[in-house]
């Protein structure tokens, strides 16, 4: 027997932005489990200790209160940060609503936490010179806008396939300083992002039939790729868009 695994994150500092709940909150604590020291990010407090209360040896880890909503909470966010081996960029937000009633408010809200968000930290991190040799930039994208979409998702599938388009453009761009830039493209997920009742539960149990695996994915199984983008083990992978949907685009 053999302590040899190259998954491990023992000692990378990794940074998961959106870790109060849902894929984020899974992510920070599967980090943890694999031995990374994890710096957690949101808008609430209460959640954020409930995230911190979950994940493994929490004394390694860090919580820092932000809205990246705001560009100077972004920008001092960015400069109370230590060099990174890792972020993983997990805020999310969605409005179903048919296209013809979105307002500019409901399409910036949008964009603002699924796009300008994690590219304005990025770029400030980048800029900053933060994010190590070798590092990896993780960001959760989905199937909506790069593989699918569907009715009343037309703005979040506009997000999310900007952050795909972006992810592959950093991936040329940061290739020559060692660091690594994929997206995850998870279909629907079990978190509270439809906690608004826009969208009913026999809508989501109809939905759930669509996919040959019969379920919607859990966050622990997308928290499983980011590991493996984070980890040595995929030190050769840059510029992908790894597909968790349960088969839901082989149909």
């Amino acid at each position: 027997m053999t302590n040899y695994n190259p998954f491990s994150l023992y000692n990378k500092t990794i940074l998961v932005t959106g870790a109060s709940s849902g894929i984020g909150r899974a992510i920070a604590v599967e980090c943890s489990k694999m031995g990374a020291n994890v710096i957690i990010t949101a808008r609430n407090e209460i959640r954020l200790n409930e995230t911190l209360d979950l994940m493994s040896n929490n004394e390694n880890h860090k919580m820092l209160i932000a809205d990246l909503n705001s560009e100077d909470e972004t920008v001092k966010l960015s400069e109370a940060l230590p060099k990174l081996d890792g972020i993983v960029h997990c805020a999310g937000l969605t409005i179903p609503k048919p296209f013809h009633f979105y307002s500019k408010e409901n399409i910036d809200d949008v964009m603002d936490v699924n796009f300008n968000a994690p590219v304005l930290l990025t770029n400030l991190l980048i800029k900053q010179k933060k994010v190590l040799k070798s590092g990896s930039i993780v960001f959760i994208s989905s199937i909506s806008g790069v593989f699918v979409s569907a009715v009343a998702g037309s703005i979040y599938s506009a997000s999310k396939g900007a952050i795909n388009g972006l992810a592959k453009g950093l991936a040329i761009e940061l290739a020559a300083k060692g660091i690594r830039v994929n997206s995850v493209n998870p279909g629907v997920v079990e978190t509270n992002i439809f906690s608004s009742g826009v969208v009913s539960d026999e809508q989501l149990n109809e939905d759930r039939k669509k996919y040959p695996l019969k379920r919607h994915g859990r966050p622990e199984e997308v928290a499983y790729a980011v590991v493996y983008l984070l980890s040595d083990a995929s030190s050769w992978v840059t510029g992908s868009n790894l597909l968790i949907d349960g088969g839901y685009t082989l149909l």
